[in-house]
């Protein structure tokens, strides 16, 4: 019997240790209550979350909090406890794409529900964490700061053009008048 205790504290352990070293590794942990949800629809967003460079991880909330506190992320409040069933989403790349995998099956479906996040070590709550779900891709991101940063120089380059079509118009004329 203390055998059958010691191997399943020895498993509670490195479940700990292996969520803590993927919890040290992400740069947002979301978590959300996935009830409601069958099988079929939780292997869907697994994969919706896997190819946004993310992880979709079903733990107990005793081994989620323990691996939390191992890894130095502080619940704020009694009101964020890991409580009913819960999903833990890691994004480990892009910070918003999974959360973003996330929310888009929670329009189609309703479910899972947002709990909270850590962006970094950050704290969000429910609402918060929605609204970093609405935030555009990255590579859009990307395009708008290129975009910001491309229009004044596009109307630098024209006036500078402007100047010397009419710096060429005058010289043109000149020469037509001097040669008649």
């Amino acid at each position: 019997m203390d055998q059958t205790k010691s191997k399943a504290r020895q498993i509670k352990t490195e479940t700990i240790n292996t969520l803590g070293e993927k919890i040290s590794k992400a740069k947002v942990l979301a978590f959300a209550d996935y009830h409601g949800l069958g099988a079929n629809q939780i292997n869907s967003l697994r994969q919706k979350v896997k190819e946004a460079n993310g992880e979709l991880i079903i733990a107990k909330n005793t081994l989620l909090a323990r691996a939390l506190i191992l890894t130095n992320y502080q619940l704020p409040a009694t009101n964020y406890q890991l409580t009913g069933p819960t999903v833990a989403i890691l994004a480990y790349q892009d910070e918003i794409a999974p959360v973003k995998a996330i929310a888009e099956f929670i329009k189609t479906l309703g479910l899972p529900k947002f709990k909270f996040a850590f962006f970094g070590k950050d704290f969000l709550d429910a609402v918060a964490l929605e609204a970093l779900s609405k935030i555009p891709d990255r590579n859009i991101l990307q395009a708008k700061v290129v975009g910001a940063i491309a229009s004044p120089l596009y109307g630098l380059v024209y006036v500078l053009q402007a100047n010397l079509r009419n710096l060429i118009s005058v010289l043109d004329q000149k020469a037509k008048s001097g040669s008649s």
